[in-house]
């Protein structure tokens, strides 16, 4: 079996329990799955014949913002070249939070930060095309799911189909053609990583200092069985070759 390849914008050890979370969750081997950290520059091209399927990691960049980084920049070109050429050759391609925001602007969407969400769980439910979907197979209409993100999808590319809704943020999966989907949800993320994800971010600006203990108790408490994660397992299942 070809690998799937992770892309991943963290910090070394959230690059590492990000990169842990996703290969549990696609329920794969470590030989399955490779990683590559964006930012350590120069970037190098990635052939997409060698891989199964690509997985965009979140981050700490966001897609809408004014000011950007060296760094930031050319990550996001090097992002916005891929997706058109995932785009173009059909390839499977999964974005988690930072990537619905790079998918969106790169295909005429609209992202900002009306719809951003603070951390902790949220009930997502499916569209009637979500619940046909192959990548949501085995996931019920309404399931729980953790978010934490300061920008959204506002308005989604014009021939996106819509898969998954929240309340608070109305954009929470679309797909794009057949084998392009983004997430603004953390399939990957059980209580205990997203417990571990809230330590290492406690400055990030996602929530207060002084909030964090209480958010890992109320992840702990959220009560997610785990249907977020068949998203993974179902998008690893359909495209191993």
């Amino acid at each position: 079996m070809k690998p799937f390849l992770l892309l991943g914008t963290r910090d070394p050890q959230a690059a590492f329990d990000e990169y842990e979370s996703v290969r549990r969750h696609l329920q794969v081997d470590a030989a399955d799955l490779e990683h590559r950290q964006l930012t350590d520059l120069p970037i190098d091209p990635v052939d997409l014949d060698d891989y199964s399927g690509v997985v965009l990691g979140g981050g700490p960049f966001n897609a809408s913002d004014v000011v950007k980084s060296d760094v930031q920049i050319e990550v996001e070109d090097f992002l916005g070249r891929l997706v058109d050429e995932v785009r173009e050759r059909q390839f499977p391609f999964i974005g988690l939070c930072y990537g619905i925001g790079v998918v969106t602007m790169r295909l005429g969407g609209v992202v900002n930060d009306i719809y951003k969400e603070p951390v902790h769980a949220i009930e997502v439910e499916l569209t009637d095309e979500g619940a046909a979907d192959p990548l949501l197979a085995g996931v019920p209409t309404r399931f729980k799911a953790f978010v934490g993100h300061k920008e959204s999808c506002a308005q989604p590319p014009a021939d996106a189909v819509l898969l998954a809704k929240g309340s608070a943020c109305p954009v929470q999966m679309y797909r794009i053609d057949e084998n392009l989907y983004v997430t603004q949800f953390h399939p990957e993320l059980d209580a205990d990583d997203l417990a571990t994800r809230i330590r290492l971010y406690e400055n990030a600006g996602y929530f207060r200092p002084d909030e964090m203990t209480q958010l890992i108790t109320d992840a702990h408490t959220a009560d997610l069985p785990g249907d977020q994660h068949k998203i993974l397992s179902n998008f690893a299942r359909r495209y191993a070759r």
